[in-house]
């Protein structure tokens, strides 16, 4: 199931973010940022990991308010574009269950110069975990609990000049 959001007409058409309950394509996201104009395509893949803090994690589960989420990827996408020169970005984050080495968000960039796109993916999964509303609840061995990232916030923090 797709709960992706019809892009506004001031929308970037190089631009793709998803919220999505399917299963996550790292070939789709490379598929759409590659460009005869980039010659470096950068991707970060979240999974969710076996193990945490010495207990056995059997699954996450991720919940959203869509409608924002949508929107606060978006404001990513423009704050990459208003500091790094990339070509096209892809940012797509599953809800529901995602089990163990599963994916549960890809974010892709590409650019002329793999600086930007290196830079330009770190600085993002970084605001999306601090500042897009997605909530995870961790299942493991004996218990269950809703993870707070510890750099949770609600204001994007503005791309600094790097290195």
């Amino acid at each position: 199931t797709r709960a992706m959001s019809a892009a506004p007409a001031d929308a970037d058409a190089r631009d793709h973010v998803e919220i999505t309950g399917s299963a996550l394509s790292l070939d789709a996201a490379y598929e759409f940022v590659r460009s005869p104009r980039a010659g470096a395509v950068v991707t970060f893949v979240g999974t969710t990991r076996d193990e945490f803090q010495g207990k056995r994690v059997d699954r996450l589960e991720y919940e959203c308010y869509a409608p924002m989420a949508v929107k606060k990827m978006r404001e990513l996408c423009g704050l990459m574009r208003g500091r790094w020169e990339v070509e096209n970005i892809h940012i797509a984050h599953r809800t529901g269950t995602v089990a163990v080495g599963e994916s549960s968000v890809i974010i892709a960039v590409s650019s002329a110069h793999r600086v930007a796109s290196l830079e330009a993916t770190r600085w993002c999964i970084d605001e999306l975990k601090a500042t897009v509303p997605i909530w995870k609840k961790e299942f493991f061995e004996g218990g269950e609990v809703w993870k707070e990232n510890e750099t949770q916030r609600r204001e994007i923090r503005p791309p600094e000049a790097v290195g």
